[in-house]
């Protein structure tokens, strides 16, 4: 787990999660895409939010897969989250996941520590439980024009888990694939727009603080 701690007094955690496949016992490298697609967002979770106490940790897994029953990395997850109670305890955690990483990030929100839940073109079965995330903020966010994990599949999710989050809201960014890499400035000011809402921070262009105006239903299809 790289570890970037503020200058400051620390005030809260963002713990980033990279995304992987439905099976694979292949350890996650360094230079695997999967993993290097979430550092940019560490970089800009760091340089918005370093200065008003914010530290990031960006975990890499063990292996590349979900792994059910052994569901992998939802156990490094935790892993991950028990050192940030031992090491910055007391602090709130955001967790910012991509793919198979929001659904880790979905399925282990109900740390006592986290406060909100920043899923990006999470994988979201149809069976995925939304019990983690009673009374925590949620937002999920799903490229159009994803064809590796389903919109219509976050869609479901976010109206089921709607009734049990704290708040919650789903984003649509048009013309954008899984990979966010047509739009990936609005990626990152989606995720630091996010936590800043959540933790407090100044919120710069206010994403995503303006879907909580919206009526709650019409927060699951708000375009980007």
């Amino acid at each position: 787990m790289a570890v970037r701690r503020s200058p400051v007094p620390a005030r809260a955690v963002a713990l980033v999660l990279h995304g992987g496949a439905e099976h694979g016992a292949g350890a996650v490298r360094p230079w695997g895409l999967a993993y290097l697609r979430m550092v940019p967002f560490a970089r800009a979770l760091r340089a918005a939010g370093a200065r008003h106490g914010l530290e990031v940790r960006l975990l890499r897994n063990r292996m590349r897969g979900w792994n059910e029953p052994a569901l992998d990395p939802v156990r490094d997850a935790r892993w991950a989250l028990e050192r940030v109670h031992a090491e910055s305890p007391g602090l709130p955690v955001v967790l910012v996941g991509h793919s198979m990483g929001g659904r880790v990030a979905l399925r282990v929100a109900d740390d006592p520590a986290v406060t909100g839940v920043c899923a990006l073109a999470p994988w979201t079965p149809q069976d995925e439980p939304v019990e983690s995330v009673r009374d925590r903020t949620v937002v999920l966010a799903h490229g159009t024009r994803d064809a590796v994990t389903s919109p219509e599949a976050s869609h479901t999710y976010a109206r089921r888990a709607q009734a049990t989050a704290r708040r919650l809201a789903r984003f649509e960014v048009a013309e954008e694939g899984h990979a966010m890499v047509r739009r990936p400035a609005l990626w990152q000011r989606l995720v630091v727009g996010f936590t800043a809402d959540v933790l407090g921070f100044p919120a710069g262009d206010g994403l995503p603080a303006s879907a909580w105006d919206r009526p709650v239903d019409a927060r699951l299809r708000i375009p980007l």
